[in-house]
């Protein structure tokens, strides 16, 4: 495997689009459950397909799907082909709400850094990813989240910083934990936990110098950065 230095090319205003994703993706992967295979990943609200690449140069994945509602597929067609991956990478266009696979397709779904923009929702995990996932198979998700809920004058910066709605989509691990488990039915094994890479993934996306990461950093050194975390999320389908 690649040493993640080699992706820092990308680690700049132009390519990130959040807290380094490079960062959160590579923890998720280390940390997989025992015997988990990327033959066929999806990768779920991959952006510019950077985490579609990192999958297929860092894993055994024989095909990675890079899906995604807002960058168009043939825009990350052309950056997969200057990598030299279109042989192992498949650019889609969709709706994580309305995919267009076949059940039990994908020995792996990951997303990092998306899932929580429409998975915060009741059956949605049941509905709409689990059944894409083969028997055996593992759902990776990395996301932004809650070490505890804002309160005060905290809370009004937090909601400040998410703008409104978004704020409903930061949740604890506990909160995650339960809602997975409520949707599986003891269908899986779940695991969510903590991310280390949390200080790393923030100061690189600041010093990318991208102006929604200037104005990260003006909240969350006003208190926020003592209360988020990154949550990585394992769920294993009998």
């Amino acid at each position: 495997m690649n040493s993640i230095e080699m992706y820092k090319k990308y680690f700049t205003k132009e390519y990130l689009m959040g807290p380094n994703s490079f960062r959160l993706l590579d923890e998720l992967i280390r940390k997989r459950p025992e015997g988990a295979s990327f033959n066929r990943t999806l990768d779920l609200g991959c952006g510019y397909a950077l985490t579609s690449m990192f999958v297929a140069n860092e894993t055994d994945a024989e095909h990675v799907y890079a899906f995604d509602l807002w960058v168009p597929a043939t825009e990350n067609y052309r950056r997969i082909q200057d990598n030299g991956l279109e042989d192992k990478i498949i650019p889609i266009h969709g709706d994580a709400m309305d995919m267009p696979f076949a059940e039990e397709y994908f020995d792996a779904i990951v997303s990092v850094d998306a899932y929580h923009y429409f998975g915060c929702k009741e059956g949605i995990f049941s509905e709409k990813v689990l059944p894409y996932v083969k028997k055996g198979g593992t759902v990776m998700i990395a996301v932004p989240g809650l070490k505890e809920q804002p309160q005060g004058e905290l809370k009004e910066i937090f909601e400040t910083w998410a703008e409104g709605d978004d704020s409903e989509l930061f949740k604890t691990a506990s909160w995650w934990e339960k809602l997975l488990k409520d949707e599986c039915q003891d269908r899986c094994d779940i695991e969510v936990k903590e991310a280390d890479c949390y200080d790393i993934a923030w100061r690189e996306w600041f010093e990318s110098g991208h102006e929604y990461g200037i104005r990260d950093k003006e909240f969350l050194d006003k208190g926020l950065y003592d209360i988020l975390n990154f949550l990585l999320i394992y769920v294993r389908k009998e």
